[in-house]
């Protein structure tokens, strides 16, 4: 038994993710060298679970949806320093259906910093920061065999123009009105949030390019339906889209780069365009 054991640790010691084992009584029974690693805590520092990853390890007794789908948590490094991880959650059941313990996989998240990205304001930071934390925990769930996945950058081609003539204020107020416009067009399970000054990113679960752009299509119509007015004058609004669906042999980073590449070439022939992103060429509608 003690041989079987010790290779079921080195097995999981190999894997590229961290591993928790815990018991019925929420301890640690196991540590992988990789967790040690993501964390800086050795399995000797778990006697009594500290508190920079309680967040993984204390919430682990109530799985709910980190079981199903995975959860991005916050968790703070034995040297200070915040680490985000994606991490998923699995009971563990005996023979006869009893709980043991739990299984935990983590591994580190893309940091936002390190996704192509606008800037913003401090109004729209904290949307863009939750959407950061909703795409790589989408992604992550793409690239283990779940739902289709792809983004639509958006620019709102009056963006630039509106703060230059007529400040901040204005722009902040016109893009409030093309988001609700956006939101209305949502398919269930998707989302939109500021992705730069003058952009938004729509997270969706279409299940191919020509889909992907045919919805791009439908919400291009809506942000030309918002009803915006400076001063009394209406300011007819238009939108840069570009459509990227994920594939399998690229990180979270290389798709968006391409959304955001198909975006800039939309707004390059002259804005009120979609261009989608398709084995790395882009295509203007004819």
């Amino acid at each position: 038994m003690s041989n079987r054991t010790e290779l079921f640790e080195v097995a999981l010691d190999s894997l590229p993710e961290g591993v928790a084992l815990l018991d019925a009584e929420g301890g640690v029974a196991f540590w992988s060298r990789t967790a040690e690693a993501i964390t800086g805590f050795a399995a000797a520092d778990l006697r009594t679970i500290p508190a920079e990853l309680a967040p993984l390890l204390l919430d682990a007794a109530l799985p709910g949806e980190m079981e199903q789908r995975g959860a991005l948590l916050p968790l703070r490094h034995k040297l200070g320093h915040e680490v985000k991880v994606i991490a998923r959650i699995h009971p563990l059941h005996d023979k006869l259906g009893g709980w043991i313990g739990t299984a935990i996989g983590f591994h580190p998240a893309e940091s936002l910093d390190a996704l192509p990205h606008g800037e913003v304001g401090k109004d729209a930071e904290a949307s863009q920061a939750e959407l950061g934390d909703r795409l790589a925990v989408e992604f992550e769930d793409f690239a283990r065999g779940g739902l289709p996945f792809g983004v639509l950058w958006i620019g709102v081609d009056q963006a630039p123009g509106l703060r230059r003539m007529h400040g901040a204020g204005a722009c902040e107020a016109m893009l409030e009105k093309v988001e609700n416009a956006l939101a209305k067009g949502l398919r269930p399970g998707e989302e939109v949030g500021r992705w730069g000054d003058g952009q938004f990113l729509v997270v969706s679960h279409e299940r191919t390019t020509e889909m992907l752009t045919e919805h791009a299509q439908v919400l291009a119509g809506l942000a030309r339906t918002a009803d915006f007015r400076w001063w009394g004058d209406r300011i007819s609004l238009t939108v840069s889209i570009g459509a990227a669906q994920a594939r399998q042999d690229e990180a979270l980073a290389q798709l968006l780069e391409r959304a955001q590449q198909a975006m800039e070439s939309s707004i390059h022939a002259g804005g009120n365009q979609i261009a989608s992103a398709a084995k790395g060429q882009i295509c203007l509608p004819s």
